[in-house]
């Protein structure tokens, strides 16, 4: 059983490659254990009907899946220029001003969908079209322009984006946009919201307090994509411990840090998410090639694989599902890694003991864990109201699979991201954890291990009437 069952999950971006019911569920049925909708692009009307599609899915496969609403953020972009197309050269001064409706008309002087007069110093560096083209700011021209010089040849194009790496957006990253997407996302069937370009902490509470007010019970995943997230480990460690998640955003994150920076801060950000028990999703191009081929690259399966190895609970498609024009063979290429990577490589260790929300159910998952592998058990059963037991069990990396039980569905949504969690809803009883490993072995699911009759499980449950987990049993089913 547990050389089939992925223990880092799958995340895919729903777009127009696979926008329609039928390629939702295909994909969902290759192994994606949660989608992603781009608040970028699309219509509110077009995630009601991928969230239904999703949900419709996940039901016909009888497995927990999670949706991830992905917010704008801050991302700068150029407006529409003329023939979409503008030709820079090297000490070129090109003035950027933000203005609705602004026609552009050839010149040097582009239309930008933010004000960056309000943020901007001079002699700070700003780069457009992902970095094509690198400048400098020389002058804050007026209350809602300012000028740039140009440093190398080439061309940008309309609503590319502009980074800014080494400017301070002051706590202030959720746009207007994002309140309208955060608004009407809480009425939605969302699990996780992700917040673009966090730069603090704070910038995490900030968002928690706004879904609190608005009832909504999705976690937050901080991307960190920033200079100025990873400027200090004391930093990068704070946003790590108040996030629910994290997200290796390696594209922007090249961008603006450099691009030799990306593979040190993913290591790390692992290692910070496993030592808090806090989720943790590598993405950005992990099989980009796969978007126009029907194979990956040599060098992508190694990211892939590296991503597993390092310990990482998720791993993200991007324009491989949303745009791509092999979306299916993109999931079914990744859980191939995914699986070999797993059954002939052990996870990376840590170097300490994960430290979790609770010292007690840290050294209760730690217990369980080395007990299940002392036994040689197939499986770690968890019984979790709120999902602490499931991610503190998690974050001991298992190898072997964790089938968690709870009664809400939300909870068993957000476990469907969780490493080596699978999750099935049950209404409470006192047995609901082997009752559920019962079910499981007679449809199948769970498949006794060569040699034996009879499946070995570790179950790790509480009481009902108390708070908190505190009980281990070994159970022959």
């Amino acid at each position: 059983m547990s050389k089939l069952f992925k223990r880092t999950k799958i995340l895919a971006t729903i777009g127009p490659a696979t926008n329609t019911a039928e390629k939702v569920e295909e994909i969902i049925m290759a192994g994606v254990n949660g989608c992603r909708l781009n608040c970028s692009h699309g219509s509110n009307e077009e995630r009601d009907q991928q969230i239904k599609w999703i949900r419709a899915a996940a039901k016909k496969k009888g497995k927990a899946i999670a949706i991830l609403q992905d917010l704008q953020g801050p991302k700068i972009r150029l407006g529409v220029l003329k023939d979409n197309h503008l030709d820079l050269h090297k000490d070129d001064e090109v003035v950027l001003e933000a203005a609705e409706g602004y026609e552009h008309d050839g010149s040097l002087k582009v239309p930008v969908q933010y004000n960056l007069a309000e943020k901007v110093k001079v002699g700070e560096p700003l780069s457009m079209f992902d970095g094509k083209i690198k400048s400098e700011v020389v002058e804050i021209v007026s209350d809602t322009a300012i000028k740039v010089k140009v440093l190398n040849d080439g061309f940008i194009m309309s609503r590319k984006g502009l980074n800014l790496p080494d400017t301070d957006f002051g706590g202030d990253i959720l746009t207007e946009k994002d309140l309208e997407d955060i608004e009407y996302g809480a009425s939605c069937d969302y699990d996780y919201v992700s917040l673009s370009f966090v730069q603090r902490a704070v910038d995490i509470l900030k968002l928690k307090q706004i879904l609190l007010a608005q009832g909504s019970t999705a976690k937050v995943i901080a991307k960190i994509e920033t200079k100025k997230a990873i400027e200090s480990e004391k930093n990068l460690e704070e946003i790590v411990k108040v996030a629910d998640g994290i997200m290796v955003a390696r594209g922007d994150m090249a961008v603006e840090a450099g691009a030799e920076v990306v593979p040190i801060v993913q290591r790390r950000l692992i290692a910070l998410c496993r030592t808090y028990g806090k989720l943790c999703i590598v993405a950005t191009q992990m099989l980009s090639s796969m978007v126009e081929s029907p194979e990956p690259t040599r060098a992508e399966v190694s990211d892939v694989a590296t991503a597993v190895i390092q310990g990482a609970d998720v791993v993200m498609l991007s324009d491989e599902t949303a745009n791509g024009a092999y979306p299916l063979e993109t999931v079914k290429e990744m859980k191939k890694v995914i699986l070999y990577t797993q059954n002939h490589s052990k996870i990376a260790p840590l170097g300490r003991q994960p430290e979790g929300e609770s010292v007690a159910y840290d050294a209760i998952s730690n217990a369980a864990a080395r007990l299940a592998e002392q036994i040689e058990a197939d499986v770690m059963i968890c019984q979790t109201a709120s999902g602490a037991t499931a991610l503190a069990m998690a974050a001991q990396r298992p190898n072997l699979p964790i089938v968690s039980v709870t009664p809400n569905q939300r909870v068993a949504n957000q476990l469907a991201l969780v490493y080596a969690n699978s999750a099935f809803v049950r209404p409470y009883s006192d047995n609901f954890g082997y009752n559920l490993a019962e079910e499981l072995k007679k449809s199948g699911y769970l498949q006794v291990s060569e040699g034996r009759k009879d499946l070995l499980a570790v179950i790790v449950s509480g009481d009902k009437n108390r708070v908190g987990t505190d009980t281990i049993k070994v159970r022959i089913v």
